[in-house]
Order: structure tokens, then C-alpha cells, then sequence
């Protein structure tokens, strides 16, 4: 394989207090849930490593649709956190609607996890959540 397959994409989960974080596999088929990260000071330079790391040439990010909230709530908060993903990796970003992500990911936690507690987890949700908008996308293309 030529360094051109083995580039991923990142599936984002964006939340004000967590970013659930997904990978694809080199030839782009496959999300799989990588991690969950603190929206802190922390997160763009975490953010770097991830990318750097894993070669990510595209950003699959979570958007809630308009239905779903309105415009001045957290829709705001992901157009910027997209300005700023932009900016400081020069990397393509797709939005991706999100709607009932989070359920998804809860019911297939609710399935193959056995302990109430983990289920409970909501860093467990949030990269879970990334994983299902990163599989949505890779589907589509």
C-alpha cells in the first residue's frame, strides 16, 4: 500500500463538556470508537497528537439538525469548534447530522455491555455516538 491508503478519517462528537472521538480504518469502510476528551485547554493539542498519529485527512463532524435544536444553542458552540479545526489542522471538515446518535449508541451499549454502571458511562456514549456519525458517512460515500 502507498501512503495515500493509509490515511483515516476522525469522527467528532462534539459536547461542551466531552468530545467522543472515532477512527476509520485505512481503506475508510470502518469507524471504530477511539476515545472520549475533555473540551478543556487540553483538547486541540490531544486533538494533534490523535491526527498526527493516526494520518487523518478528513473530519467527520456531528451537527444537531435544525429540528432537533435551535440556532442559538450548541449549534454555535460546533461551527466554531469546525472554524477552529479548520484553522489549526488544514484539514477538510464534513458536517454530518447527528440526530438520535446518542440513542443509537446508547441501545448498542445497552446491548453488549453487561455492567449497569459502565452502561451508564457517558464517555462510553460519546465515542460511540462519533463511531455511528463516522459509519454514517463512510456509508454514504
Amino acid at each position: 500500500m502507498n501512503d495515500e491508503n493509509l490515511t483515516r478519517f476522525l469522527g467528532i462528537d462534539f459536547g461542551l463538556k466531552r468530545i467522543g472521538i472515532s477512527v476509520s480504518d485505512p481503506l475508510h469502510i470502518f469507524a471504530s470508537s477511539l476515545t472520549t476528551l475533555q473540551n478543556d485547554r487540553e483538547l486541540f493539542k490531544k486533538l494533534s497528537e490523535i491526527i498526527i498519529e493516526k494520518n487523518i485527512t478528513k473530519i467527520v463532524l456531528g451537527v444537531p439538525s435544525d429540528e432537533q435544536t435551535s440556532k442559538t444553542s450548541i449549534v454555535k458552540e460546533v461551527r466554531k469548534f469546525k472554524e477552529r479545526l479548520i484553522r489549526e489542522f488544514n484539514v477538510a471538515v464534513i458536517e454530518w447530522d447527528e440526530t438520535f446518535t446518542s440513542a443509537i449508541a446508547q441501545k448498542k451499549i445497552n446491548e453488549s455491555v453487561n455492567k449497569k454502571k459502565k452502561r451508564r458511562d457517558k464517555n462510553l456514549i460519546d465515542m460511540n455516538s462519533a463511531s455511528i456519525i463516522l459509519q454514517e458517512y463512510l456509508d454514504s460515500i
